[in-house]
């Protein structure tokens, strides 16, 4: 049962459609950025935090690099259970999901949030 104003129809899906819908939503960014992304690592979290955070990146944006050697891999993290609730079918759960990316995406090349919504990103 759904709360009122919340849209919460779907069951989360497993890990292996839940990879094959981020594999789609890579695919869609075109090859320029696609090569530009670097030493950046992508992570399903099939259990999800508390909240309805659904993506969240953590590192070093590509604007503010400078000396940049030694390090881990940034992390883009897509929270599957809170992303699979805020959809009602399958092309909901894809559109999130290119969304959610593409803003984790956004910040890695250090755009700001206000930047993310202009572009539908958000």
């Amino acid at each position: 049962m759904s709360k009122p104003g919340k849209v919460v129809d779907m069951e989360p899906v497993d890990v292996d459609a839940f990879e094959s819908l981020v594999a789609d939503a890579l695919a869609m960014i075109p090859d320029e950025l696609r090569s530009e992304m670097e030493n950046l690592a992508i992570i399903i979290d099939d259990q999800s935090p508390p909240g309805s955070l659904y993506g969240l990146y953590e590192g070093i944006p590509l604007t503010k690099r400078g000396r940049y050697a030694g390090v881990g891999p940034d992390r883009i993290t897509l929270f599957l259970a809170t992303i699979c609730q805020s959809a009602s079918t399958i092309d909901d759960l894809a559109l999130r999901v290119r969304v959610t990316l593409l803003h984790e995406v956004g910040h890695h090349f250090g755009i700001g949030e206000a930047r993310l919504r202009e572009l539908g990103w958000s």
